[in-house]
């Protein structure tokens, strides 16, 4: 096959559950030299009168040369093409919910921004999920006598930590090096995984870095604190601070929220609001068994894809565990009607997360999403994009 092409831009996406992938050969100057495409199981070789590239396939994807159809033109893409594959990654994202394996270890919090210690070698003896938000309403229905926990807040003892959706609650010792918020009386009630953030937010309740002055979390009583997980490391004391670029960081905790969230409550729309009650961003997830992938072993210097450009390294792997979502911006009165019916339905799953987060996530989905080719930004009035959960996601969540 031949294409038009000065310089070829590779996207390929894998589906590994439907076994297909989705080849895309960008065609920046529709009056290039011809190029000539070659598709072997393990490789992509693409010839002109300039020389020759050959581009491999990481180890464990191969496709099915053979079963190439759908081959067309794309005007501002270039050549589209749909194949069978088979994919042999590791699909296991690393959780930031299942944190009991090692519960005894002492752990260090940082702040991500900037490395500040938040706690040091505090020594968590239970590491618990907190319950569904209508864990209340099935004890009801469970007991024959009046509810035993109506009525009573779940708070972490000193050397506990209890996770919900997108947050840890600890209990805050004077001994430890940590933020200093003020503390005003808030309204305290049983707290769930979600009804606890409903709580009317008051200025003085943040919890700042003293360094960088992030917001890290609210404080929930006089001794327990909620931290973000977007904005908290937590690593054995052992180990240093890892330094992970903060774009990476904030989509691979949130894509790993989305993933745990729509296996355990089989739920797939999401609403990003900011810890002021307003939302901020719309999401639906599509599917979280993508591979995109780049091959890094060519004979000839090849420009990345932009989508991966802050993550490629010349030595590291060019498979990446994706996960696919559309999204809809709710800034400025945009979206207000989908956003108000969004909020109404049982079916969408609220996620509280600081303001200045979700705009800077927002920022991230703007400029990733205008990197992808063309044909793939939009879907049924809403925007694409492929959450990459970067290569070092294994700092996220030291605790699993």
């Amino acid at each position: 096959m031949a294409a038009a092409a000065a310089e070829a831009r590779v996207f390929l996406e894998v589906r590994r559950r439907l076994q297909s992938a989705l080849l895309i050969l960008g065609v920046p100057d529709e009056g290039g030299l011809p190029m000539d495409v070659c598709i072997t199981p393990t490789s992509l070789q693409m010839k002109s009168p300039g020389g020759c590239t050959e581009l491999w396939l990481p180890a464990g994807v191969r496709l099915v040369p053979s079963s190439c159809r759908g081959l067309r033109h794309v005007a501002g893409d270039g050549l589209h093409m749909r194949l069978q594959a088979r994919a042999e990654f590791c699909t296991k994202l690393i959780s930031v919910f299942n944190q009991s394996s090692q519960a005894q270890e002492c752990c260090t919090f940082y702040c991500q921004s900037c490395g500040e210690i938040i706690m040091r070698n505090r020594k968590l003896l239970r590491v618990l999920p907190l319950p569904h938000e209508n864990w209340g309403a099935l004890v009801d229905e469970w007991c024959c006598h009046p509810n035993p926990f109506a009525n009573k807040p779940l708070h972490p003892q000193a050397n506990d930590c209890f996770t919900g959706d997108c947050f840890f609650l600890v209990n805050l010792r004077r001994d430890l090096q940590q933020p200093r918020p003020e503390v005003a009386p808030v309204e305290t009630g049983c707290l769930s995984s979600e009804n606890h953030l409903k709580m009317k937010p008051k200025a003085n309740t943040k919890v700042i870095c003293k360094r960088c002055k992030v917001m890290l979390g609210e404080t929930v009583s006089l001794e327990t604190t909620k931290f973000y997980m977007t904005e908290i490391i937590i690593q054995p004391s052992e180990r240093n601070f890892p330094i992970i670029p903060r774009s990476q960081f904030v989509q691979s905790v949130i894509a790993q929220c989305l993933v745990e969230l729509s296996s355990a409550r089989s739920t797939f729309r999401f609403t990003l609001q900011g810890h002021d009650g307003k939302a901020y961003i719309l999401l639906w997830l599509l599917n979280s068994d993508t591979l995109v992938i780049e091959a890094l072993e060519s004979s000839t210097s090849i420009k990345k894809f932009p989508l991966l450009e802050d993550l490629l390294k010349a030595d590291s792997s060019s498979a990446w565990n994706a996960v696919k979502v559309l999204y809809q911006p709710c800034i400025k009165g945009r979206n207000a009607e989908l956003a108000s019916s969004w909020e109404s339905d049982v079916s969408v799953h609220c996620l509280t997360l600081p303001s200045a987060t979700c705009l800077e996530l927002l920022l991230i989905l703007s400029r990733s999403n205008a990197t992808l080719p063309p044909s793939l930004r939009c879907m049924n009035s809403f925007q694409l994009q492929h959450w990459l959960p970067c290569s070092g996601s294994e700092h996220l969540s030291e605790l699993t």
